[in-house]
């Protein structure tokens, strides 16, 4: 941590996360996780890929929930996998507007094995904390894990820059490059530190940075 900027938060200990039937961090080994590049409206091509990456050895599937259509079909997507015998985790990709599709097709919240948030990209301003709670509460109805994950193109605005006028007010003043490291980390940590006062237990939060 950068001692100029905010009271360093507690270490966290490794807790290993089940997604689906698959042991992700903690003493688990590494685990393969791959993505569809399929239209999710479109059942047919995204059963045949989610299938085509697990034969090829993905032991963890990502799908795109963008928009209405994708999450009105993940019902049926789980259900054709499990026909056929494909038993590899879901994990649905959500931006700006997953707390609406977790809330409006609740078959595909409960389809999925895992939901995948940024922080940066849950909402605006007023609204980001609240649809962020959304989810971690739908998420917590469902007894499913999500991924707080945070990068350069999902980062917390707002924190990024308060810490950029923290630094340039310093005696002691870093990299802009060491700022936004910074921020990528404060923003994942203080984001699942949120979902843990929702009362998220930690073997639900993975951490992305």
């Amino acid at each position: 941590m950068i001692d100029d900027f905010a009271k360093p938060l507690p270490r966290r200990a490794s807790v290993g996360v089940m997604v689906g039937n698959v042991m992700v961090g903690g003493e688990a080994p590494v685990v393969v996780q791959s993505m569809t590049n399929t239209d999710t409206a479109d059942a047919d091509a995204t059963v045949a890929q989610v299938a085509a990456l697990a034969r090829a050895g993905s032991e963890i599937v990502r799908i795109t929930v963008d928009r209405a259509e994708a999450a009105a079909q993940v019902a049926r997507i789980k259900e054709r996998l499990e026909r056929i015998g494909v038993n590899v985790p879901l994990v649905g990709d959500f931006h700006y507007i997953g707390h609406k599709l977790l809330t409006d097709y609740p078959d595909c919240a409960a389809a999925l094995d895992k939901y995948r948030i940024n922080p940066g990209n849950v909402g605006f301003k007023a609204k980001r904390d609240t649809q962020f709670s959304q989810i971690i509460e739908i998420a917590m109805k469902h007894d499913k894990p999500v991924r707080i994950g945070v990068n350069w193109g999902s980062l917390d605005q707002e924190l990024l820059t308060r810490l950029m006028d923290e630094n340039a007010a310093s005696a002691t003043p870093v990299s802009a490059a060491a700022v936004m490291r910074e921020a990528i980390i404060q923003s994942g940590l203080l984001s699942a530190e949120r979902a843990e006062k929702l009362g998220m237990g930690r073997d639900k939060i993975i951490l992305s940075a």
